[in-house]
């Protein structure tokens, strides 16, 4: 079966039940869509994502002269490609493959992220007893893509291992 989106916000597709699904969406800030006000809020979060993009990437090339665990290096490596990924989609994106739909126009750098894998995790009436969000309704459910993934991928492999990846400078400062 061939599917394609249409390029129109909210289009979906069910793909296991209604817990995770294909979901169409922009995003034109940061993680969870958090953005920086002012006229240029976008332009100050491209020249942000281009610096630590850059900074990543020579934290990497020093880390892959020493003799670090190769772990190290390929989980450096996820969060390194998966910020070239979201600064590529805002840089670019309705611009140079004029793939932007009619809702989302947007100049050089100002660009928006495509997200959509959605996970449908909970949403209710959060119980009156919980301070401050009590007797409100709310969804958790995360919308990201591959370049999310891939950044998310990459930290938690390092948390999970840091004993292991960092073990060097542990034994460093208890000596």
């Amino acid at each position: 079966m061939l599917v394609h989106f249409k390029m129109y916000r909210g289009e979906e597709i069910k793909i296991v039940g209604n817990w995770f699904k294909l979901h169409y969406t922009t995003n034109p800030g940061m993680a969870f869509g958090m953005e920086i006000g002012g006229a240029y809020g976008k332009l100050v979060l491209s020249v942000f994502r281009l610096v630590a993009m850059i900074g990543i990437g020579y934290y990497l090339y020093r880390l892959a002269k020493k003799d670090v665990p190769q772990g190290l290096l390929w989980c450096i490596a996820l969060i390194l490609g998966g910020a070239i990924g979201n600064l590529f989609d805002s840089a670019f994106y309705g611009v140079l493959l004029g793939n932007a739909p009619i809702d989302a126009p947007t100049p050089w750098f100002h660009g928006q992220v495509i997200d959509m894998f959605y996970l449908d995790i909970w949403e209710g009436l959060v119980p009156n007893w919980v301070p401050i969000l009590g007797g409100e309704f709310y969804s958790l459910w995360p919308i990201f893509n591959i370049a999310d993934s891939s950044i998310f991928i990459g930290v938690s492999i390092i948390l999970i291992m840091q004993k292991k990846y960092f073990k060097d400078h542990r034994e460093t400062i208890h000596a």
